[in-house]
């Protein structure tokens, strides 16, 4: 697997509140095959992350904030979840619009358990299959979502899943999506 990214740039947009081992465990697979992944946040110094949303599990530091990016400057775009996350997220603007440039462009977007809210607000879930964490399908549902209960579903450029159970396919999958995604010219350049 090492090497399969070949230095592609993801972007991995997290907020306070992020679920630590969905951003840590697929961020390590996708570094592991040769990725660069950029915390990109609404915040810069550092975000607070959570364990079963309940507990402080520290922080990760932010390496851009989203204002200041454009969806140019990567191939790919991880959305973790976490309850409170995704929800500060969907309250800024340019994290909304990051979202929906992300997918309209056609670039690979991978999203886990509360992350898929993500894709109710920038208004691109409708006529999508997805899954998710169970408490927020109704709004995907009531968004124009097709609603699966599937360790991982692939719809397009779109690849979501459930919970932190299914990371072990949820980060194999999120490899080889993102390893068939374009190349940007500079990218595997340090």
């Amino acid at each position: 697997m090492a090497g399969e990214l070949n230095g592609r740039r993801i972007a991995i947009l997290a907020a306070d509140g992020v679920e630590r081992v969905e951003l840590e465990r697929p961020r390590q697979a996708l570094d592991d095959a040769g990725a660069r992944t950029v915390v990109v946040s609404i915040t810069g110094g550092e975000i607070r992350a959570r364990d079963n949303d309940l507990e402080d599990a520290g922080t990760f530091a932010v390496d851009q904030l989203v204002g200041g990016v454009s969806i140019g400057d990567y191939e790919a775009l991880l959305l973790p979840g976490g309850t409170v996350n995704p929800d500060k997220l969907r309250m800024e603007p340019a994290a909304v619009q990051f979202v929906r440039d992300f997918v309209l462009s056609g670039k690979p977007v991978a999203s886990i358990c509360h992350g898929p809210w993500n894709f109710v607000e920038a208004d691109v879930a409708r006529g999508r299959r997805l899954t998710s964490w169970p408490s927020i399908r109704t709004d995907l549902r009531n968004a124009g979502a097709e609603v699966v209960d599937e360790q991982v579903v692939t719809d397009g450029n779109i690849t979501t899943s459930r919970s932190p159970d299914d990371l072990p396919a949820f980060c194999e999958r999120i490899v080889q999506e993102f390893a068939g995604a374009p190349q940007s010219a500079g990218a595997g350049r340090a």
